[in-house]
């Protein structure tokens, strides 16, 4: 899909759970004395890079991979200048799983992005309290996963691998590359459907 609306609309009119995470795209670096050249730098990664998020439905598919940002994008920066919180806020109810980058979202948006469980006891936690943590924090983990396997078949396109070419096109050549691989998982939905 296009848009970030249209998905949503979409798992609106399903009731299919979206699953959205970040991810980043190695770049060249930036020209030596170039003002901009620090701000492609990740910070998790050290590295210079893109990010773009990505949202998937509950089977892996990818739905939507937004523009590139500058890899010093926080996640839920990112999702905020798509415009994520306020088409939830418009939206019907939809339940879109997120990862702890995404934390704070689900206060904006009324429940509807779910990220794992705050820790409240770091220390001397009750042995009560760690089973249920733990229990919470991978039950999340299991149904997010599939958003990592679509990043994944995303990344074997040689291009995502590590992109060499200009950081200008990085945007263009992300969306070509999902606009096919969403058009080969919904083929092959298709043809096992038919069978």
């Amino acid at each position: 899909m296009r848009t970030l609306a249209e998905v949503v609309d979409y798992l609106g009119v399903t009731g299919e759970t979206g699953i959205v995470d970040g991810t980043e795209i190695r770049v060249r670096r930036s020209a030596a004395g170039r003002k901009d050249r620090d701000k492609f730098i990740s910070g998790k990664n050290k590295q210079n890079a893109v990010k773009a998020m990505v949202l998937t439905d509950g089977d892996g598919r990818v739905l939507f991979c937004s523009p590139t940002q500058p890899g010093s994008c926080a996640d839920i920066t990112h999702a905020r200048q798509l415009g994520l919180v306020k088409l939830l806020a418009d939206a019907p109810a939809v339940e879109i799983l997120a990862d702890a980058g995404y934390q704070g979202l689900g206060a904006q948006t009324g429940g509807r992005v779910v990220t794992p469980p705050h820790r409240k006891f770091k220390k001397n936690a009750f042995d009560w309290y760690e089973e249920m943590y733990e229990r919470q924090r991978k039950a999340h983990s299991s149904r997010h996963i599939r958003v990592e396997h679509g990043i994944a078949h995303l990344k074997n396109w040689r291009a995502l691998a590590r992109h060499l070419g200009r950081r200008e096109h990085m945007s263009d050549t992300l969306q070509a590359i999902a606009g096919l691989l969403s058009h080969q998982q919904t083929t092959d939905l298709i043809s096992t459907q038919q069978r």
